[in-house]
């Protein structure tokens, strides 16, 4: 009897997977067809994603979870495809009329860490630009940047700034009890052809 050939999944099974669930999560809304979805066992584990749309190159919405809590990678990308396409406060609801030009990415993220620092230039000097997400978090402020944001706000000042800025707080606020917390991503996102 002959031993079957091992099944090899890889990062980019992972991201066909996670992308194809994230679309359809729109599309079903929408009334839209749907793309085929693959199998992948990571789907099946609890994991922490965000999911960020544009249009025409411009932000769409973005939503998700920093940690991983009792549902499944799949059910908390599909959740959060919906979230950012319907729900993020900064936009009207996606429409049909977009769906063409509506580009889907997914970061599935690590576990996000505590930051050590005992001032806000050592804190700044420890963040990593463009490997870093960060959470800003100050009594019941909070908010956090992917690292793809870096591309953007490409300084450590900056990006702080606006950091703080989106927890609802003034750009140069600092205060001794402020707590950080960094993770990194694993980013997937549609090439061009393959979006909609």
């Amino acid at each position: 009897m002959s031993k079957a050939a091992p099944i090899h999944v890889t990062a980019a099974d992972l991201g066909q997977a996670l992308l194809s669930r994230a679309r359809n999560a729109i599309a079903e809304r929408l009334d839209l067809p749907r793309r085929p979805e693959n199998h992948h066992p990571m789907l099946e584990s609890p994991g922490a994603s965000f999911v960020t749309l544009h249009h025409q190159g411009r932000l769409r919405g973005c939503m998700g979870r920093l940690e991983a809590g009792t549902h499944t990678l799949e059910a908390d990308v599909r959740q959060n495809a919906h979230r950012a396409a319907f729900e993020d406060p900064r936009f009207m609801p996606v429409t049909a009329g977009e769906w063409r030009h509506l580009e889907v990415e997914v970061s599935l993220l690590d576990s996000p860490r505590a930051l050590a620092f005992v001032s806000e230039t050592e804190a700044l000097a420890a963040l990593r630009p463009g490997e870093d997400g960060v959470i800003f978090a100050w009594r019941h402020y909070r908010s956090t940047f992917l690292p793809q944001v870096w591309e953007q706000l490409p300084d450590v000042e900056s990006f702080m700034a606006a950091l703080k800025r989106k927890a609802g707080l003034p750009a140069d606020f600092w205060a001794d009890d402020v707590e950080l917390g960094r993770y990194r991503v694993r980013l997937f996102k549609e090439t061009e052809g393959n979006a909609a």
